[in-house]
């Protein structure tokens, strides 16, 4: 792996994810000497503008991979599983946008500014997951807080733009705000998502939660590597790309809202809104996720309140990736 020349791929590359990826190499400088994009049968031979030219859409082959040094997936859990290894075995590291491989034990769970020493090492799969949208937004403002005082149970409801249900998400919104007033049939949401909110993403499990839901309780404890309890309602809402989530935390001691609000300030890619809070008309395309109303919560003397919003396609999922592999060129080219 040569530091100033890396081959990449990406695959789900017409996604609403691997677009942002595509856009964020240069934006960040990212070393890209050769790029290789790759999608569905439907997407093959579509050309995605890059540095100015433009780069063909393919399918998986075998030997697709060869020489890549990073590979990036961002094509959904089924094919991460049936393609990952085959990346892996053709040379390249795998960085992984699906829920396939997050709760392995063996495949470290990442979100750079909380527990970039994971990278340390390259695992000995090769592969690295990156976070759920949610969780990815809900860690960075927590890990501040577990830094003053450890967190030992968070209750977030979680307001989760369309973008997250991918592009076809977006689609549905926007074709429903143009047909308004008749917003018409449902096809990606379980109803009409505009002028509505739905409080239910995934399918339910047998314990009344969503799987969305059970992802952020697990991937949290993992990315902070601590013993917490996450009890969180996820809902869709009529916002295009930013997720917002409102947090209660309770800690060990209890915090001050003041030294919440400085400590999180002072974390890298996180913001707190001065006299305000944020919202997603004002987040969405921002890399850093912003924070607002730090007060203490009236049920306890340990808990805090706190309300937090990232772009669900930058720091939620793009973004993410891409520091990871800056991370891995730092740590190993």
């Amino acid at each position: 792996m040569k530091k100033d020349s890396l081959t990449v791929a990406v695959v789900g590359a017409t996604g609403a994810v691997g677009r942002e990826i595509v856009e964020i190499f240069p934006q960040r400088e990212f070393p890209v000497s050769e790029l290789r994009l790759f999608s569905s049968p439907r997407s093959e031979g579509k050309t995605i503008e890059f540095k100015g030219g433009e780069i063909t859409v393919r399918t998986v082959k075998p030997g697709c991979f060869k020489g890549a040094d990073i590979a990036i997936f961002s094509a959904g859990a089924s094919n991460s599983r049936k393609y990952a290894q085959q990346a892996v075995d053709e040379g390249a590291v795998v960085i992984d946008n699906s829920s396939a491989f997050r709760m392995d034990d063996d495949i470290p769970l990442v979100v750079p500014e909380i527990n970039g020493h994971m990278l340390d090492a390259i695992p000995p799969r090769r592969i690295i997951a990156n976070p759920n949208c949610t969780t990815a937004i809900l860690a960075m403002a927590l890990k501040p807080l577990h830094d003053l005082s450890r967190v030992k149970n968070v209750i977030a409801t979680s307001f989760q733009s369309v973008s997250g249900a991918g592009a076809q998400g977006m689609v549905e919104l926007e074709r429903q705000i143009k047909n308004w007033p008749d917003s018409g049939q449902a096809d990606v949401f379980p109803s009409p998502i505009m002028l509505n909110v739905i409080p239910q993403i995934d399918v339910f499990t047998d314990n009344l939660y969503t799987k969305e839901e059970m992802k952020i309780h697990n991937e949290a404890a993992k990315i902070l590597e601590a013993d917490i309890r996450v009890s969180t309602t996820a809902v869709r809402v009529p916002v295009m790309r930013a997720h917002s989530i409102s947090v209660s935390v309770e800690t060990e001691e209890p915090v001050s809202p003041d030294r919440t609000s400085e400590a999180m300030d002072a974390f890298p890619g996180l913001r707190v809104t001065p006299g305000g809070y944020p919202m997603p008309v004002d987040c969405s395309g921002r890399d850093d996720c912003f924070v607002g109303r730090i007060r203490r919560d009236l049920t306890g003397e340990n808990r805090i309140c706190f309300w937090v919003v990232g772009d669900q396609l930058k720091k939620g999922a793009a973004l993410n990736s891409v520091q990871i592999a800056e991370q891995i060129v730092l740590r190993h080219a």
